[in-house]
C-alpha cells in the first residue's frame, strides 16, 4: 500500500462534483429503500465497544490525554457510525483497525500533533506509529494511516479499502449529518447517549478555522471556503 505522505488541496471543480454525486446517491439509496422496504439492522452496543486489544487501549488513552472531550467523543461516534453502517460495504471489516483509525483520526487537531503539514497527514504519521509499537504489522499499520490520510477526502475514500470508506461514512455522518439515514434510529439514539456531543459543533469549527489560519493551503481550506462550516452548524444534532 501507498501511504499519502502529501494532501494537496483540491479544486473547487471537484469538490462540487463529490458532493453533487453524494447527494444524487443518497437520494437514490433513500428511494430504493423506500421501494425494497429494505429494513435497517439494529446494531447494538456490544458491536461497537472497544476492540480488546493493547494497541486499542492506548491509543484510546493517547487521544483521551491530548484531546478536547468533545473531540474524543466525535472519534468514538465515528467508531460506532462506522460499525452500524458496515452493511454500506459488505466486507469483512478487521474492527481492531477499524477502531483504531476512527480513534485517532483527528490527531492532527491536537498539540500532539503540531506541523506545519495538513493536519490529516501529521495525525496519520502518528496513528501509524502507535500501531507499529503495538506490534501491528506493516500491512495493518499502513491502512490505519490512510484511514487517517483520508477521512475526509470526498470523492475518494469510498472508493478504498472498507476500513477507509466506513471511517469516512462514520465521521461524515457525525460532523455533517451525512448517511444519518443508513444508520437504525435505536442505534443513532444509542450512541449519542453514550457519547454526548458537548458542544461539538462549536468546538469544530473552532479547530478547523484554526487549522486554516494557519496553513492556508492545507486540504480543508477549499471545502471550507465552499461553506463547509455552515454545513456543520446546519447538521441534525442539537450542538
Amino acid at each position: 500500500m501507498t501511504l499519502t505522505s502529501h494532501k494537496p488541496a483540491p479544486s473547487h471543480c471537484s469538490l462540487l462534483h463529490a458532493f453533487i454525486h453524494h447527494d444524487l446517491t443518497t437520494a437514490v439509496g433513500r428511494v430504493r429503500r423506500a421501494l425494497s422496504k429494505e429494513q435497517l439492522a439494529y446494531v447494538a452496543r456490544q458491536h461497537y465497544a472497544m476492540p480488546d486489544s493493547a494497541a486499542c487501549y492506548n491509543a484510546l488513552q493517547l487521544v483521551r490525554q491530548s484531546s478536547p472531550e468533545f473531540l474524543l467523543n466525535h472519534c468514538l461516534r465515528s467508531y460506532a457510525f462506522a460499525v452500524a453502517m458496515a452493511h454500506k460495504t459488505k466486507q469483512k471489516i478487521d474492527l481492531e483497525v477499524l477502531f483504531l483509525g476512527a480513534v485517532m483520526h483527528d490527531l492532527g487537531l491536537t498539540e500532539h500533533c503540531h506541523s506545519e503539514e495538513t493536519f490529516e497527514v501529521a495525525g496519520a504519521r502518528a496513528a501509524r506509529e502507535l500501531c507499529l509499537q503495538h506490534n501491528l504489522s506493516h500491512s495493518r499499520a499502513d491502512l490505519v494511516h490512510e484511514m487517517v490520510a483520508l477521512h475526509n477526502s470526498v470523492g475518494i475514500a469510498d472508493k478504498k479499502e472498507a476500513e477507509i470508506a466506513l471511517l469516512h461514512f462514520g465521521a461524515g455522518a457525525d460532523v455533517a449529518g451525512l448517511w444519518l439515514n443508513d444508520i437504525h434510529p435505536q442505534t443513532l439514539h444509542e450512541v449519542l447517549n453514550d457519547y454526548p456531543r458537548l458542544e461539538f459543533k462549536e468546538g469544530m469549527i473552532k479547530l478547523l478555522n484554526e487549522q486554516i489560519s494557519a496553513k492556508p493551503h492545507s486540504y480543508m481550506a477549499p471545502m471550507i471556503r465552499l461553506g463547509f462550516l455552515k454545513k456543520i452548524r446546519q447538521a441534525p444534532f442539537s450542538s
